[in-house]
């Protein structure tokens, strides 16, 4: 006998309301009121096996609106993965519990992606649809053929990040990127009435989506607006109308079901108005059996692409572009011998793009792409192409100015895998990625950032323009590497390192100005190092300049002068903290030894240098905005020149 649908979906509600009551914290009202659409979605539709969730070729789902996890913890569990467990979400919301308050790629099989931050669930499921499209025109059909469905909710589609991702779905008209809309009206404060008044269908036609809506608690009539997306060439939105709650007779279709414990009395009322007899976290046998099948049909589409990829002409180069193992072949090697033979003057955004020239002519899965500043970033390079709607097999994507956007759809193309993405904006305008950043870094993503225009060294765009605390706050963030290289070679070297990161971002900040060469060898990497000695000191040593980037070859003229005054100065470039506060004791006493004044020189805020220069130390940086001026005049005002930093630090010499 065939169970009804209803009694499916209560297995998801039932869950829910006993994981929040008994973890007293969490959103019972959302999985409540999106289960009929989420067992419809896996009984008929998603392709997924349960004993591989690394499959390359399933489909990926995506809980945007991350609030709700029980969600995706209900729905995993029924569906036959190994884990969540019945223990797991006993222990829901709990210290070293998988059933985390929300969603983490990094604690289940099965979760494509971290999501709580509104929207970029919805966002990163953009990218991840695009690297489908990308690696279905590489590799064919016969080995690339998902979708991407996506559950979002009101607040997912108001943060304006939304606005972002969708324009850029429509514009290269994504069609197997499904959004299903938890449209339940309902928000933390209230009725969305409260809030807003759009007309969010109109909005989603208007950018070049298909869009239908269907009633959240119908069976059929869900499955009539999922045929009707899966049969359109554009990207779809289902606006699925429900009540958030759902069951809850007392609650539902208020916000008191959004984000706390529905409460004992209320659960009872629930389980009888459900006809859910079944004691806490027990799933009757019929039902976990009903559940479980909807699997074993994804193992045996499994078991098909597995021959199909067997008997394929591709499969060495398939398995070896989703393995993420990347290694700079050839061009690169050759651009760094060309980097001593004839050592370069040039920005570092410059360096970057001839990196970039030998990395993508040897590298097929790196993507890469820029948020409208192109020909600033210098992101784009011989080897890639246009990624259009009419040619998804090209490497580069033009964002449009969507930094936060682009940033989140990186996250989404490294999660799906097969792509290393790499994209670019001003480092000031980090501002606006960081929210998907700090989603790169706590995803442990291998995901580029090029960052151009990194001090007051871009010049007459103004304070508006130049960044000042970026650094250091981008230096704070857990698990991103921040490089800031001195010239060509370091430039070389910090991209070889940022794409060896496999669990981590990397964030590249470059200058606009013309740099002069320091570095006159490449036989080891030594920015590997974070900070090396780039020049020992000729007289006693007295001081140890610590410079960044374009500061590096102030801090050498600084050297000349105290050099000149008797005062050995050793130069270190520290490339980057993070790598230098990963070398041993050892290795840091002798870079920043505690006989020597250290003193820090860098075109920011001096805040966090303490760290390295103690409290006797100096710093040199701008703790103030900027200023719109020429470099030259810029850097003298600041006081960021020979003459004005040598004087002091002969001053604290005594001299």
């Amino acid at each position: 006998m065939t169970l009804p649908e209803r009694q499916l979906a209560n297995a998801i509600r039932a869950l829910a309301m006993d994981a929040v009551q008994a973890a007293n914290s969490g959103h019972p009202g959302m999985p409540m009121g999106m289960a009929d659409v989420a067992t419809v979605l896996y009984s008929d539709y998603l392709k997924f096996d349960p004993s591989d969730p690394k499959w390359p070729d399933r489909d990926r789902f995506v809980l945007s609106a991350g609030h709700g996890s029980m969600l995706a913890y209900a729905t995993l569990h029924l569906a036959g993965y190994a884990r969540p467990t019945l223990g797991d979400i006993r222990n829901f919301r709990q210290l070293n519990s998988p059933c985390a308050g929300h969603p983490e790629n990094f604690e289940l099989d099965g979760v494509e992606t971290t999501t709580g931050p509104l929207g970029q669930g919805l966002a990163t499921a953009v990218g991840m649809a695009i690297a489908e499209r990308h690696l279905n025109a590489v590799y064919g059909d016969d080995l690339v053929d998902h979708r991407t469905y996506v559950v979002a909710g009101d607040g997912c589609l108001m943060e304006g990040i939304n606005h972002e991702a969708i324009g850029l779905a429509g514009h290269l008209q994504l069609g197997r990127l499904t959004l299903l809309w938890d449209d339940n009206k309902i928000t933390i404060d209230g009725s969305t009435d409260l809030s807003t008044s759009e007309d969010i269908a109109a909005r989603y036609a208007a950018t070049g989506w298909h869009v239908e809506s269907c009633d959240g608690h119908d069976p059929a009539d869900i499955r009539r607006a999922l045929d009707a997306a899966l049969a359109d060439p554009r990207p779809s939105l289902i606006a699925c109308r429900t009540i958030i709650g759902f069951g809850a007779p007392n609650k539902q279709g208020t916000s008191a079901t959004h984000g706390a414990p529905l409460g004992a009395d209320e659960i009872a009322a629930a389980r009888i108005e459900l006809g859910w007899t079944a004691e806490p976290f027990v799933i009757p046998a019929d039902i976990a059996s009903a559940w479980a099948a909807f699997g074993e049909k994804g193992k045996a589409l499994h078991a098909e692409w597995n021959d199909r990829l067997a008997n394929s002409e591709k499969k060495s180069d398939f398995e070896a572009r989703l393995s993420g193992k990347i290694v700079p072949g050839d061009a690169f090697k050759a651009y760094l011998d060309g980097l001593v033979a004839e050592p370069p003057k040039v920005a570092t955004r410059k360096a970057s793009e001839n990196t970039l020239g030998a990395l993508t002519a040897d590298i097929a899965a790196l993507v890469g792409g820029s948020a409208d500043l192109t020909g600033s970033n210098n992101t784009k390079t011989s080897s890639t192409k246009p990624l259009t709607k009419d040619d998804y097999s090209g490497r580069y994507i033009y964002y449009g100015i969507r930094e936060f956007g682009m940033a989140a759809a990186m996250n989404g193309m490294a999660l799906h895998g097969g792509i290393v993405p790499y994209g670019g904006t001003f480092l000031v305008f980090a501002d606006y990625c960081r929210a998907a950043i700090r989603l790169s870094a706590l995803q442990q993503q291998r995901v580029v950032y090029v960052m151009t225009h990194d001090s007051i060294g871009l010049g007459e765009d103004g304070p508006t323009h130049q960044p000042i605390e970026h650094l250091q706050s981008l230096r704070a963030m857990p698990n991103l590497l921040v490089m800031r290289p001195a010239d060509a070679v370091e430039t070389a070297e910090c991209w070889a390192l940022a794409l060896a990161q496999e669990s981590r971002p990397s964030l590249l900040a470059l200058t606009r100005q013309n740099l002069p060469p320091l570095r006159h060898d490449v036989t080891e990497n030594l920015c590997a190092k974070g900070g090396y000695r780039l020049r020992d000191a000729a007289a006693a040593r007295k001081v140890v300049l610590v410079a960044t980037g374009s500061e590096v070859s102030l801090a050498m003229d600084v050297a000349d002068k105290l050099e000149d005054a008797g005062h050995g100065a050793d130069v270190v470039s520290m490339v980057s903290t993070e790598l230098f506060d990963e070398q041993d004791a050892a290795y840091q006493a002798d870079i920043l030894p505690d006989d020597a004044l250290i003193v820090s020189i860098e075109a920011g805020t001096t805040f966090g240098w303490e760290r390295y220069t103690g409290r006797h130390g100096l710093r040199f940086g701008i703790d103030s905005f900027g200023a719109s001026a020429p470099i030259e005049d810029l850097f003298k005002h600041f006081g960021l020149t020979a003459d004005a930093i040598a004087p002091q630090i002969l001053s604290k010499l005594g001299n």
